[in-house]
């Protein structure tokens, strides 16, 4: 999941009795299946809630474009190279989307950068690993991104409607990041054995922290209660890592590779793969700024937003200039 341990500020799930008259009322619309809009009234948690979620799951497209942009000059080929570039950009534009849901809240984008670039704010964990080969491009499209569409779907079904739009569009293309995540791990698993090994090796090593995107299991957690009883989460974390284990296995099986999980088997029973223990202590860790990757990856948002400071102070002069003209006229 894009947005990890999001905090509602609430220490236990809020109860009919619990709830003032508008509370109950808002409750109501949302089990309904009613959209909730920028401008109706809202508890001052789920609106909290909400602005933590979609600036994380924002904060996470941008940076996520890091770990991706220094194989854009080292792509194979001219194809790969254009492709990549429209994927990148498309991570860009899932960010703007998000920030402007997250806006219609009442915050700022300025306060949500502020937060991102001090270290306040978070992203998801998985943006904080070192991409060391070109199989690495096709284990984030293909297990990263794969992981993220199951997350992100029933998003456009939340009950907050500048966000469940904007998940339709950002859908959409990540389902093109997916495919295009396969087919490098197809071309590579299909070549030479030197080929073969990098697709395995990104494979090993994307494996489990692509499982931990999903977060903690949140089978005891008020957070994750609160959030579904508002329809902002609309199922636990196990159950969409599971979607996740369950679709990607026949996958590597097809491409003829190995999960890297001694513990991997089919249950007839149930239907379901049942997979081993995950090293939450290395989530954890990666998510407090500890992982291989995290200082590198904030310097480098930091000195780029440094870095297009005149041009952000150019296009607000050229408005304004624009505007003036347009007022005299």
């Amino acid at each position: 999941m894009y947005a990890q341990m999001v905090e509602t500020g609430l220490k236990k799930v809020q109860t009919n009795e619990d709830m003032s008259l508008e509370e109950q009322a808002f409750q109501a619309r949302i089990d309904a299946g009613v959209k909730i809009e920028a401008k109706d009234w809202m508890p001052d948690a789920y609106r909290k809630t909400l602005v933590r979620q979609i600036s994380q799951h924002a904060h996470s497209e941008i940076v996520g474009q890091l770990p991706e942009g220094n194989w854009v000059t080292r792509a194979p080929t001219l194809k790969r190279k254009s492709v990549l570039l429209a994927k990148i950009q498309d991570e860009a534009g899932h960010g703007l989307y998000l920030y402007s849901a997250a806006e219609t809240l009442g915050v700022s984008r300025d306060e949500l950068l502020a937060a991102l670039h001090s270290g306040k704010a978070k992203y998801s964990s998985i943006f904080n690993y070192p991409t060391l080969s070109w199989a690495d491009m096709g284990a984030i499209g293909w297990l990263v991104d794969g992981s993220a569409i199951i997350n992100q779907i029933p998003l456009c079904r939340c009950s907050y409607g500048p966000y469940a739009r904007a998940m339709i569009r950002v859908c959409k293309e990540e389902s093109f990041h997916a495919r295009q995540g396969y087919d490098i791990m197809m071309s590579l698993a299909k070549g030479t054995p030197e080929q073969k090994a990098m697709a395995q090796d990104a494979l090993n090593r994307w494996w489990w922290p692509s499982l931990m995107m999903f977060g903690p299991s949140d089978a005891e957690s008020v957070n994750s209660a609160q959030s579904s009883k508002w329809r902002i989460k609309l199922f636990s974390n196990d159950e969409l890592r599971q979607r996740m284990v369950d679709q990607t296995v026949p996958q590597v099986e097809y491409l003829g590779l190995t999960v890297p999980d001694p513990d991997l088997k089919f249950n007839a029973e149930t239907g379901h793969y049942e997979f081993g223990e995950i090293d939450w202590s290395e989530f954890h860790n990666v998510l407090k700024g500890n992982g291989p990757c995290n200082r590198e990856r904030l310097r480098t948002r930091v000195k780029a937003w440094d870095d297009g400071e005149w041009f952000r102070e150019a296009l607000v002069a050229h408005a304004d200039k624009a505007a003036a003209r347009k007022a005299a006229a």
